[in-house]
């Protein structure tokens, strides 16, 4: 049984990966029209406040999915869905850097089993070191039935 509480202990809070991102003007219109999005901030280059969807900031990800060193689970593990945060404008052109540590590391028991759940957070800086954004990816893994 994997315990948790050593886990979060040895992992949450150190960061693991470092990722510079430059976001394309064409790739920010052809996500937001992907979406469905219809406010010109997000389909018009030339809006005075054109910027990235939370959406595509979503789409962002670090180069690992876990730190380097992170145990071998076993399991089965799926993907349990993002959540973004917008602090200030994603805008194209500028050069981010996306800076990842895990943020928690829970688990539940259901009538499926006990299930883990591991939240990797993406905080999203722009050159100014301004903190713009923060993208959470929380990763399941069913721990496989005891024989």
């Amino acid at each position: 049984m994997i315990d948790v509480d050593s886990l979060k202990d040895q992992f949450v809070g150190a960061e693991f990966d470092a990722r510079e991102f430059v976001l394309d003007p064409g790739k920010l219109v052809a996500v937001a029209r992907a979406v469905g999005e219809t406010r010109p901030e997000y389909l018009e280059p030339d809006h005075p406040d054109f910027q990235a969807t939370p959406a595509f900031i979503g789409s962002l990800a670090a180069a690992r999915h876990l730190p380097i060193d992170f145990p071998a689970l076993g399991g089965i593990p799926m993907d349990g869905g993002k959540a973004v945060f917008c602090i200030a404008p994603v805008r194209p052109g500028v050069r981010l850097t996306g800076r990842s540590h895990l943020h928690d590391i829970y688990d539940k028991s259901g009538r499926s089993g006990r299930m883990l759940f591991i939240v990797s957070r993406m905080e999203i800086f722009d050159p100014d070191e301004r903190h713009v954004a923060t993208s959470d990816a929380r990763m399941v893994v069913r721990e496989r039935p005891q024989s």
